[in-house]
C-alpha cells in the first residue's frame, strides 16, 4: 500500500444519471423506500446489540441460545453471540424440511457439456447427509480442515455443507490454481483431507484436477492429508493411490441419508478462504460460524429481495467467497433456488449465459463487470436472441463497474426494467458491505450507492479523519459486524497490522482498511476507486485508474481499459492504458489521439494517458479480475515476478510482453 502519510486522490469524472425505483418495484420489495433504509440504519446505530441481536434471533435456529451479542473487550478481535450453538448446514437445510420448501428446488446445476441435474431441499439434504458420513469414514472430526479442489459442480457445494454439517471447517482451493498453489495451501491449513475431481469442463476442455493434487502431494510434502476424495466427472484416466484415494461415488453412495448436524460454538471455525497478495505468503481469512450465517442470509435476503418462487444465479466460481456466501450458503440459508454452472461462454456458445437465463427462466443474475464488459465487446445481437423477460434483478461483483458497462447492462440485459445491485465487499467482510437495495435506491452509474444497515462505512485520511465530499480517500468501516473475518490463520499479528494497524485515529479506536479508495459525493454516495495500490501520482496529482478506465470505456471504440501507472522522471508516474477495442475497430494514430483527447474531456488534461497499448485481451483471473500488478510490470519494462497462478490465459501475457 501506499505509503504517503496521506491520500488524495483527484475525482473529477462526474456521473449525472440517476434511476429511481419504479413505484411497482417498490411496492413489492421487502424494503420498499429510502425511509425504511434509513428507519433501518438509525436503529442499528442506536442500539446495534438489539439490532443484530432481534436478527440472529430471527432469522438462524439455534439449538441453544447465545448469552451476549457481541464481545469487542480485545479489538480487533470480536466474537459474536457468545455462548450460542448453531449449525449452518442445519440452516441451509433441516429447517425448510418441515416446511413447503422440503420439495422445492434448492440446486439447479448445468454443466458445459450441457448435463442437468436439480435437488429438491430433501434431495440435497440426503446428498449431503451421505457426504458427511463418507468423510466420517475417512476419519474426519469436528476441527479438522478439508481441503476442496474443485470444479464448478454439485458435488462441490454438497462436500462444503457436508464439512459444516460435522464441524469440519472447509478450505476451498480454486480450480485455477496450480499445484505448488494448492500445496502452499494445504501446508498452511493443515488439512487431513483433499476432496477434488478427475477433472472439469472449461471453455470447451477438460481441465484435469487429479494430477496437481498428486503433484502437491508428491514426497510427503503435505504430511497431514490422510486421504483422497475423488469425484468422477470427466472420466479421465487417473493415478490412483492405494490406502490414499477413493471415489466418491463408490464410498458416498453406501452411506446412511442421515446424519444429525454437529452442535457449533457460534466462534467454532466455519472455513478458512486464502487470498492471494501480489507479494508474500496467501492469507488464510478465517470466518466462523453464527455471525457469518447471519450477514451471508441477511445481505441475500436485503440485496436480491428474494422472493419464493424466484430463480437466483450468481456466476462466481465456489473458490472464491462470492461462491461461498451467494452461491451456497446466503441462497439455501434463506430456502431459495440457486444456481450453478459449470462453463463459461466460449467461441463454440458465446451466448451460453443467456441461454441458461432463457432455458431456466432465471429472476436474479449476479456476475462481474469483466464480464459485462465482454459481452459489450461482442455486441448486443448475440443477447438479443434470447428471451430474458424472466430476469427481474442485475447485480454485480467483484471490482467497480463503469458507468457505461452499467448503463449497458441495465439497458440491454436488463431490458431497461431491472434494477441493477453494484455491490461492495471483500473475502475479509464475509458478505457485502455497501449496496442499493433494489426497491429502496435511487442508483447512480458506476457507485455501489450507500452501506448496508448495521455497516458504518466512510471515507477517511490517514488519521482517520473524514475528508471533503469529492475528495479521495481511503475506505474503512469503523464498528464491528458479524460477517468480519476473525483472524488470518496461524497469524493473529498478521490480522492485526495487515486490517487494523494500517491506519489508527487519533482517538485510538480501531478501523478496519482493506485497501480500496473511495470518494463520498454530495449525495453521500460511496464510489469505489479502486485499491490504493492503483492510485497514480502524475505531477503530485493522485489520480485514480478506475476513474481514468471508466473514461476510455465511454469512448464508442473502447470495450475494456486497465490504467496503471510507470515511473516517470519527469512527472513522477506516468500513466499506461492498455485497452481492448470493439470488434471490427482499427488501431491507428488518429484513434489513439482521440482516446487521449476524450479522456482529457472526460476528467482533465492532467489525466490523458501518456501511453495507449491496445490489446486482444487483458491479464485476468480465472474470477475474472484484471492483474493490473502484471500490467504494472510490463509498462514499467520490468520482469513478471510474484504469483501468477490464477492468471488464466498464459498466451495474453506472452502477446503483450511481445
Amino acid at each position: 500500500m501506499s505509503s504517503d502519510s496521506s491520500i488524495k486522490i483527484e475525482s473529477v469524472l462526474q456521473e449525472q444519471r440517476i434511476f429511481t425505483p419504479s413505484k411497482e418495484i417498490a411496492d413489492s420489495s421487502r424494503i420498499g423506500s429510502f425511509d425504511e433504509y434509513q428507519q433501518m440504519v438509525d436503529a442499528a446505530k442506536t442500539d446495534p446489540e438489539g439490532f443484530w441481536g432481534n436478527a440472529a434471533r430471527k432469522e438462524l435456529h439455534w439449538f441453544q441460545p447465545f448469552q451476549k451479542v457481541l464481545d469487542w473487550s480485545n479489538p480487533p478481535f470480536a466474537r459474536w453471540f457468545d455462548g450460542g450453538k448453531t449449525n449452518i448446514s442445519f440452516n441451509c437445510l433441516d429447517r425448510h424440511l418441515g416446511s413447503s420448501k422440503a420439495d422445492k428446488n434448492a440446486l439447479i446445476w448445468e454443466g458445459e457439456p450441457g448435463d442437468v441435474r436439480t435437488f429438491t431441499y430433501r434431495e440435497l439434504h440426503q446428498e449431503v447427509c451421505r457426504a458427511a458420513n463418507a468423510l466420517k469414514t475417512l476419519g474426519v472430526e469436528k476441527g479438522d480442515l478439508v481441503a476442496l479442489y474443485m470444479p464448478m459442480i454439485p458435488e462441490a457445494a454438497i462436500a462444503m455443507l457436508a464439512c459444516a454439517r460435522i464441524g469440519a471447517p472447509h478450505s476451498v482451493v480454486f480450480g485455477g490454481f496450480s499445484a505448488e498453489a494448492l500445496r502452499d495451501r494445504l501446508i498452511d491449513g493443515e488439512a487431513k483431507v483433499v476432496i477434488t475431481a478427475d477433472g472439469g469442463f472449461r471453455k470447451d476442455k477438460v481441465v484435469p484436477l487429479k494430477p496437481a493434487v498428486d503433484a502437491a502431494l508428491a514426497d510427503g510434502a503435505c504430511s497431514t492429508v490422510k486421504s483422497v476424495l475423488v469425484v468422477k466427472r470427466t472420466n479421465q484416466t487417473v493415478e490412483f493411490e492405494e490406502g490414499r484415494d477413493n471415489w466418491w461415488h463408490e464410498l458416498v453412495s453406501i452411506q446412511e441419508a442421515d446424519c444429525p448436524a454437529e452442535s457449533m460454538d457460534s466462534e467454532d471455525r466455519l472455513f478458512v478462504l486464502y487470498t492471494s497478495g501480489s507479494t508474500g505468503k496467501p492469507k488464510g481469512v478465517v470466518h466462523t460460524t453464527a455471525g457469518y450465517n447471519l450477514w451471508a442470509h441477511l445481505t441475500f435476503k436485503w440485496i436480491f429481495d428474494i422472493k419464493e418462487d424466484d430463480v437466483y444465479w450468481c456466476t462466481a466460481d465456489v473458490g472464491w467467497i462470492t461462491g461461498h456466501s451467494y452461491i451456497v450458503y446466503g441462497p439455501l440459508s434463506n430456502g431459495a433456488t440457486t444456481v450453478m454452472y459449470e462453463g463459461a461462454p466460449r467461441p463454440s456458445n458465446p451466448g451460453a449465459f443467456w441461454e441458461l437465463i432463457q432455458k431456466h427462466r432465471i429472476t436474479i443474475f449476479y456476475t462481474a463487470p469483466t464480464a459485462i464488459r465482454a459481452f459489450m465487446k461482442s455486441g448486443r445481437s448475440i443477447p438479443d436472441q434470447y428471451d430474458m423477460n424472466s430476469l427481474r434483478l442485475l447485480g454485480t461483483v467483484g471490482e467497480p463497474i463503469n458507468p457505461e458497462a452499467w448503463i449497458w447492462y441495465r439497458d440491454v440485459i436488463g431490458g431497461s426494467r431491472c434494477p441493477v445491485v453494484d455491490t461492495w465487499w471483500q473475502t475479509e467482510t464475509g458478505g457485502v458491505m455497501i449496496s442499493p437495495l433494489p426497491g429502496a435506491t435511487p442508483t447512480k452509474p458506476g457507485s455501489a450507492t450507500f452501506p448496508l444497515p448495521g455497516i458504518e462505512a466512510d471515507v477517511v485520511d490517514m488519521n482517520g479523519e473524514s475528508v471533503q465530499t469529492d475528495e479521495g480517500g481511503y475506505l474503512v468501516v469503523k464498528n464491528p459486524w458479524p460477517g468480519m473475518m476473525r483472524t488470518v490463520h496461524g497469524n493473529p499479528q498478521r490480522f492485526r497490522d495487515s486490517y487494523w494497524e494500517y491506519l489508527r485515529p487519533l482517538d485510538g479506536s480501531y478501523i478496519y482498511f482493506a485497501g480500496d479508495g473511495a470518494r463520498r459525493d454530495s449525495d453521500g454516495y460511496f464510489w469505489i476507486m479502486g485499491r490504493v495500490d492503483d492510485v497514480i501520482n502524475v505531477s503530485g496529482h493522485r489520480l485514480g485508474s478506475m476513474e481514468i478506465e471508466s473514461a476510455l470505456v465511454s469512448h464508442p471504440a473502447v470495450s475494456e481499459a486497465a490504467v496503471v501507472g510507470r515511473p516517470d522522471d519527469l512527472k513522477g508516474e506516468a500513466i499506461v492504458a492498455f485497452v481492448t477495442l470493439e470488434t471490427g475497430r482499427v488501431v491507428n494514430e488518429q484513434l489513439i489521439k482521440d482516446l487521449r483527447s476524450h479522456v482529457g474531456l472526460e476528467i482533465g488534461p492532467i489525466a490523458k494517458p501518456d501511453e495507449i497499448k491496445c490489446s486482444d485481451a487483458l491479464p485476468k483471473t480465472r474470477s475474472g479480475k484484471i492483474m493490473r500488478r502484471i500490467l504494472r510490470a510490463l509498462a514499467a519494462g520490468e520482469e513478471v515476478s510474484g504469483d501468477t497462478s490464477t492468471l488464466e490465459d498464459r498466451s495474453v501475457l506472452d502477446k503483450l510482453r511481445e
